[in-house]
């Protein structure tokens, strides 16, 4: 009893955390509030009293209760009525305490830092310790009349700037008191001659306590009190120090950094970020992180490694077609010109956090990725230098617990993901690149899992690191998504591919619908170009082409359609006649993957003899690759729509669908269109092998075979389809984007949601 709370620390006694294993939530409220009546501290105030009474509160018990909970009740939370509480244990009554005058606690020497260290040990230990004899403040007496200025909280007089005698004027400064390592100014509330100082600097006493006394009277006005005109330009020198700081890390103040990328013909990071976002909304974190460990002067550190090699904030991009909320992403940018761009003791946190709020807001990730992996020496590790290959064997090196590849990962299919290398992207840089949902690359850019030190380390020859993943490698073979001329170029695609997830957009244009009619040939055996169907057919400029060099008989574009985001799959008749191979499942399927999670709706242009057929094609594992496009698309819960362009046959014509005509909102054909349940000539060759092999004269034969192709033909194509109800309608081509739109207006938005929609997004 007796004790006082210290300004010195917080001023926390104890927790009380209660549990339940039932469901209920009552339950846990109605054990708490029992643990609250069996706590028992006397000497001090306490909030238990108002923890029973929240705990009390119907709404509490119901669950009914949010952010602001107490604000809005607080009336009645501190009403007295509500403060009478049960208590299992029997109170006494409190007993006199030393506290009671304004001294708090025992005078030590403030002069010496251990002194309190050395009181708390004097006598042996505390709990054995005889109570100690407290220097007292005397109690003072307040005469009538007399202003008596009162500590406004508890804490340790600092100065004192009044003496007895001297007269002050309402609002002079008086003393200066700490609490909590926060000095606080006492100001006269009236004027008058100090009669008396009751305190002397470093007595710590009590809230309340009278410290000057002052005999009121007025005091003339001696003009010494000069009002302070602020300055609202001057900069303090805490504030230049940081101005100073921040303008270090710009593109302005590091030349030699920046001629070092006009030489590889690059831009430098800063320059990529700046053309990414909307002028003025780029807001920086981690801007004044440095590189540790290197052993240098601070000076040369802030001059080589600012940021330590990674850009990183939030910023709006695309402001001017959609709102803030949808325009918002987070940008990271590993900066070459510091360390090759090397993934280091700070910028792997940094990377983490921007990655961690990108996950919490779900705000969309651009990631330029240039750099060479891990950082092997200076800031590699937190002791930085050469401390990672000196590191004791025993303790101290843990090399895979860093978070920041699956912080990465567990994005993939809640927010977009948005990529772009330019020039050396390898090991860790690469992986963080290849989690992401589309890659954008320039032409001058090596992407490998492996540089050439790795590479030569590995016993595996010794290559220039232009000899690693070079464009004319990743771009076929389906790394890249969209493969560009330089950074000016990403960032326009990267800008142009996050549009089709912020939104529609209201302004619009499209070409003259008629010339749908005219792009496929009347010879149904001639070739044609589907790119031109996609053109015509979608917004003007509005299509974005992914991977188009990679399995190149499915296209996979997005598009909108009267401003609507929409994706296209379609297949490619100038390659194998738009047969379903093996790359091109994985590739249609992945895009199904990209749209559905996102909730951006498909269309479907469908051109196939069916799956592509024969010994070679089976060495590429075709049965598993095609059965993608099946399973993805038969679980799709993004509205699809399907036109038959042309040929409609088999296996390869259901994949393309979902499974079957009736898996999408519409399944239409142009007057083009052709079906059957596998290519004719071999049914027709199955079917009716028996009566061709009867026939004996060749010619007779073949003439046979003919009409019955020629049968076939007639009951599959477009129009006794629609007659049978085989699809949804035969329609005019210049009728396709009307026909598209109104599924769009037919079905509600997608609701809303905090998680994802898929586990994640195949990288493949």
């Amino acid at each position: 009893a007796g004790y006082r709370t210290s300004p010195s620390f917080d001023s926390l006694l104890a927790k009380v955390v209660g549990y339940s294993p039932s469901p209920n939530l009552a339950d846990a409220v109605r054990r708490t509030s029992r643990a609250l009546a069996d706590f028992r501290i006397e000497g001090v105030a306490t909030n238990v009293d108002l923890l029973q009474t929240i705990l009390a509160h119907p709404d509490l018990a119901a669950g009914r209760v949010y952010t602001r909970f107490v604000d809005d009740h607080v009336a009645a939370l501190v009403d007295p009525i509500n403060a009478t509480h049960p208590r299992r244990f029997f109170e006494r009554p409190a007993a006199s305490s030393p506290a009671a005058t304004g001294q708090a606690g025992v005078i030590v020497d403030q002069s010496d830092p251990l002194a309190v260290l050395v009181h708390g040990k004097e006598g042996g230990p505390a709990a054995a310790a005889p109570e100690p004899e407290l220097d007292i403040l005397p109690a003072v007496d307040v005469p009538e009349g007399v202003h008596a200025v009162l500590a406004p909280l508890q804490g340790t007089i600092v100065t004192i700037d009044v003496a007895e005698g001297d007269t002050v004027r309402e609002g002079q400064l008086l003393l200066v008191m700490n609490a909590m390592k926060m000095e606080h100014e006492v100001h006269a509330r009236a004027s008058g001659t100090i009669r008396e100082v009751t305190v002397s600097a470093g007595d710590t006493i009590y809230e309340g306590h009278p410290v000057i006394l002052i005999d009121e009277g007025h005091v003339e006005d001696t003009g010494e009190a000069v009002s302070e005109e602020l300055d609202l330009d001057f900069v303090r020198p805490d504030l230049a120090e940081v101005h100073e700081r921040h303008a270090a890390t710009l593109d302005e103040n590091r030349p030699d950094a920046v001629a070092r990328r006009r030489r590889t013909k690059q831009r430098t990071a800063r320059e990529n970020v700046d053309d990414l976002c909307d002028p003025g909304t780029f807001v920086e974190h981690g801007s004044l992180a440095l590189t540790p460990g290197t052993g240098l002067p601070l000076e040369e550190v802030v001059r080589r490694f600012p940021t330590d090699g990674m850009i990183t904030g939030v910023g709006s991009v695309n402001g001017e077609h959609f709102d803030d909320e949808d325009a918002r992403c987070v940008v990271l940018a590993y900066d070459y010109t510091v360390l090759a761009g090397t993934q280091g003791a700070v910028n792997h946190p940094k990377t983490d956090r921007m990655l961690e709020l990108a996950g919490k807001w779900r705000r969309p990730v651009v990631f330029f990725t240039e750099g060479g992996g891990g950082r092997a020496g200076t800031g590699g590790r937190r002791e930085g230098g050469q401390a990672a290959a000196e590191a004791p064997t025993i303790g101290g090196y843990r090399p895979l617990d860093t978070p920041t590849f699956a912080t990465m990962a567990k994005l993939s299919g809640l927010v977009p993901l948005v990529g772009i290398t330019s020039g050396r992207c390898f090991a860790g840089n690469a992986v963080l690149l290849g989690c992401c949902d589309i890659i954008i690359a320039t032409a001058n850019s090596n992407i490998g899992l492996g540089g050439p030190a790795m590479v030569e380390g590995g016993g595996l020859g010794v290559f220039t690191p232009e000899e690693i993943g070079p464009m004319d490698v990743q771009v076929p073979n389906g790394v890249v998504d969209i493969a560009v001329e330089d950074e000016e170029e990403a960032v326009r695609a990267a800008r142009q591919y996050l549009s089709y997830f912020q939104g529609p957009i209201d302004d619009w244009e499209c070409a003259d619908q008629r010339i749908l009619r005219t792009l496929v040939p009347e010879n149904r055996l001639r070739a044609y170009s589907v790119h031109d169907i996609i053109e015509t057919m979608a917004d003007t400029g509005s299509v974005l082409e992914l991977r188009p060099h990679f399995g190149i008989g499915m296209v996979t574009s997005l598009i909108r359609i009267e401003g609507r985001p929409i994706g296209v799959i379609a297949n490619n008749a100038t390659h194998l006649g738009g047969a379903v191979d093996s790359d091109g499942s994985d590739k249609g399927a992945r895009f199904m993957q990209l749209c559905d999670a996102f909730d951006v709706p498909i269309l479907f242009l469908v051109d196939t003899p069916g799956m592509m057929v024969g010994p070679e094609v089976e060495r590429t594992a075709l049965a598993r690759h095609s059965a993608r496009l099946f399973v993805t698309g038969a679980n799709l819960t993004v509205p699809h729509v399907a036109i038959f362009i042309r040929k409609g046959y088999g296996l390869g014509a259901q994949a393309m669908v979902g499974g079957n005509t009736k898996e999408p909102f519409f399944a239409a054909a142009w007057p083009t269109g052709e079906f059957g349940g596998m290519g004719l000539e071999g049914q027709v060759k199955l079917g009716y092998r028996n009566e061709l092999a009867a026939i004996e004269d060749p010619e007779e034969r073949m003439s046979r075979y003919e009409e019955l192709v020629e049968r076939a033909y007639e009951r599959g194509k477009a129009l006794n389809q629609g007659v049978a109800f085989g699809v949804d309608d035969v329609i005019d081509p210049m009728d396709s984007r009307a026909w598209i739109s109104a599924a769009l207006r037919s079905v509600p938005p997608p609701p809303p949601r905090e998680g994802k929609k898929r586990q994640n997004i195949d990288t493949w």
